[in-house]
């Protein structure tokens, strides 16, 4: 039985290098650009393989050059994704300056699509964790994903992301009301609960979820609340691109606690991959930094 069910897309990052984006009518000349599989719940369900947790994938692949290089990666890689549609597969272009910084520029294809079907076969297993990100939400067939998610039995752990205010507000709700752990940033935190303190906004969020709220905090780490307080120091390191660390991180936490590590020691945890995920070009460590982390995680 796979300890956690982690849904949602598998994209083709287009990574663009750049000192800086220009203006409105500007120009520029890049640095350099690479193509890297990516997307939300891949860089969680990167994470979770390389530490050799358990895990179901379901993330639908389309056609097209974006599909087509995101099967090869993925078969590289070891991750099983069965789901193969008909429609194109979109790709993201990631266009991250000299400090680090990412924006985005998405074209969605049928990677963000979803139909309650595929969760048919695993409808009576239990999860540990079952992932969801805010994108695959907002999207028209969020509604069912939703409901699906629903009938599952799990811990739901919830990442909105920085869209997550575009969900419609009842899908929203809807989510809430399965009492799922949030994991947000600072600036999500604040807008989702209309709070300016960030100790306020921790225990807003709790009131309505009544579960565990993981906040990140960049490089002063983490935080944590669920009626008590959870605090775990970031660990300074040369900023070189920010594209997956927010995923990282979850993908990190759950792996830690999956090891029976307290939710101090798996912030902490989470910390040290993600740290490690921004001084990285794209959201791939090199395979002496991947043995260490499991090293760490599950010592012999």
């Amino acid at each position: 039985m796979a300890a956690a069910l982690i849904i949602g897309s598998t994209v083709c990052d287009v990574m663009i290098y750049l000192d800086r984006l220009p203006s409105r009518e500007g120009d520029a000349h890049i640095d350099h650009q690479q193509w890297s599989v990516g997307g939300c719940a891949f860089n969680v369900v990167n994470i979770l393989h390389f530490l050799s947790q358990p895990y179901h994938f379901i993330s639908p692949i389309g056609s097209g050059i974006y599909g087509d290089f995101i099967r090869r990666e993925l078969n590289q890689l070891g991750i099983p994704s069965s789901l193969s549609l008909e429609g194109a597969n979109g790709c993201c272009y990631c266009f991250v300056e000299s400090d680090g910084e990412r924006t985005f520029l998405s074209d969605h294809g049928v990677e963000y699509h979803f139909q309650a079907e595929w969760l048919q076969e695993i409808a009576k297993e239990k999860f540990d964790y079952i992932y969801l990100c805010g994108l695959e939400v907002e999207e028209p067939t969020g509604q069912e994903l939703v409901q699906s998610v629903a009938q599952l039995e799990g811990q739901v752990i919830f990442a909105p992301g920085p869209r997550g205010l575009l969900i419609p507000k009842d899908r929203l709700e809807a989510i809430y009301d399965l009492h799922p752990i949030l994991h947000v940033n600072e600036a999500e935190a604040k807008a989702f609960s209309a709070c300016e303190e960030i100790s306020e906004a921790a225990k807003t969020l709790y009131q309505r979820t009544g579960q565990l709220v993981v906040i990140t905090l960049g490089e002063k780490g983490a935080i944590a609340y669920d009626g008590n307080w959870y605090e775990a120091a970031g660990f300074p390191t040369e900023v070189i691109d920010t594209v997956g660390a927010g995923d990282s991180h979850v993908g990190a936490f759950i792996a830690a606690r999956l090891e029976g590590l307290d939710i101090s020691k798996a912030l902490s945890f989470a910390n040290k991959v993600s740290s490690q995920i921004v001084a990285s070009k794209g959201v791939h460590l090199t395979k002496e930094q991947q043995e260490a982390l499991r090293t760490e995680l599950k010592p012999k």
